[in-house]
């Protein structure tokens, strides 16, 4: 499963846990996001995101 950091604060994404809290399931790749899907830590969008693993 793949981590994806944004670049604004930090914030790493982890397919592996997802992001429960904004009802995103684990194991959904982040690739499968919804598009308006944003950072829960400063509200980046998707574009603000790298892979790091």
């Amino acid at each position: 499963m793949a981590k994806y950091k944004c670049l604004v604060c930090g914030y790493i994404y982890d397919s592996a846990v997802g992001d429960p809290d904004n009802g995103i399931a684990a194991g959904t790749a982040f690739e499968q996001l919804p598009a308006e899907w944003v950072c829960p830590n400063c509200g980046a969008p998707k574009d603000q995101f790298e892979k790091i693993s």
